[in-house]
């Protein structure tokens, strides 16, 4: 079983990344980690070297993937972000997506959607969402 796990430094895509390392032990799956951005900065590098350290604690051998995102001014970012998500893991035939979900509530839902909620119901895969 193939694992993706598409991290945005939220509190709940780290839970949810430690969720699917427990996960992936238990069905002998593979785990791949996804951080989707359009900047490059320090930032970025600590979220990914917090990742790299959770996946080594639970003795997982993978290197986050950096997918760049232009045109993040777009109203319906989070859409556009649960869509590429949803095209990686086709591209590169996943088995299952692991995502966090962290609530921004109905007027953020209203005015920018939710990466997880694309990608929760588009039924291309089994999903599990994590708050």
């Amino acid at each position: 079983m193939r694992v993706l796990v598409p991290i945005d430094g939220s509190k709940c895509s780290f839970r949810a990344l430690e969720f699917a390392t427990e996960f992936t032990s238990r069905f002998e799956g593979s785990l791949h980690v996804m951080h989707i951005t359009d900047y490059d900065g320090e930032a970025k590098q600590d979220l990914l070297d917090r990742a790299k350290t959770m996946l080594a604690e639970a003795g997982i051998e993978d290197d986050p993937e950096i997918i760049p995102i232009t045109q993040m001014a777009s109203p319906r970012y989070a859409n556009r972000v649960g869509s590429l998500i949803l095209e990686v893991a086709a591209e590169r035939d996943y088995d299952h997506v692991i995502m966090g979900h962290h609530g921004t509530g109905r007027l953020g839902q209203a005015i920018m959607g939710s990466a997880a909620k694309t990608v929760a119901g588009a039924d291309e895969m089994p999903v599990t969402i994590i708050p």
